[in-house]
């Protein structure tokens, strides 16, 4: 099955501050059908409003994190879409609200490839997949020892490593 059948009619919600970050996903994502957000009130709406296949979100600008609840709250495959925000603390909180995925927003063109694990896997976490293909992006960008500086990553990449859930309880 290709990425476009696996994505194909889903319905995605995509909420950013940045107007030309909203066009640039619905472009990629132009087999799903797509709802838009540009602020914390509208994106609130929707995601009380609507049932949705998998939510993306930036964090800054946006209100991120709350709506990152309200999106877990509901059910909902929730994939952090950033780049200001791009840091381990930002990573760790979105893992603990219970976020599927973290990426950078340079990395766009692979979104189709990230929410089609998410599909696949039902909405489960897939920090795994994640971290096998961005590991060398996440260690240039924090630096090669981030995970060790941070007690809750190292025990994180443990249980990952160990086969078990991509998530912690």
């Amino acid at each position: 099955m290709t990425l476009k059948e696996i994505l194909n009619g889903k319905m995605i919600l995509v909420v950013d501050d940045e107007p030309d970050i909203i066009e640039s996903v619905a472009e990629e994502l132009h087999m799903c059908i797509i709802r838009k957000a540009q602020d914390y009130d509208t994106a609130l709406q929707y995601l009380l409003g609507f049932t949705f296949d998998v939510v993306i979100l930036d964090i800054m600008g946006v209100n991120g994190f709350e709506l990152l609840k309200t999106s877990v709250s509901r059910g909902f495959p929730t994939v952090m879409l950033t780049a200001h925000a791009m840091s381990p603390d930002a990573l760790k909180k979105s893992i603990k609200l219970g976020a599927v995925s973290f990426l950078p927003k340079e990395k766009i063109t692979e979104l189709k490839s990230f929410l089609a694990d998410v599909v696949l896997e039902d909405g489960k976490p897939i920090w795994k997949r994640l971290f096998d293909k961005l590991g060398d992006y996440f260690d240039k960008r924090f630096g090669p020892d981030w995970k060790e500086r941070d007690h809750f990553f190292k025990e994180f990449e443990d249980t990952l490593k160990e086969g078990g859930k991509d998530e912690l309880t």
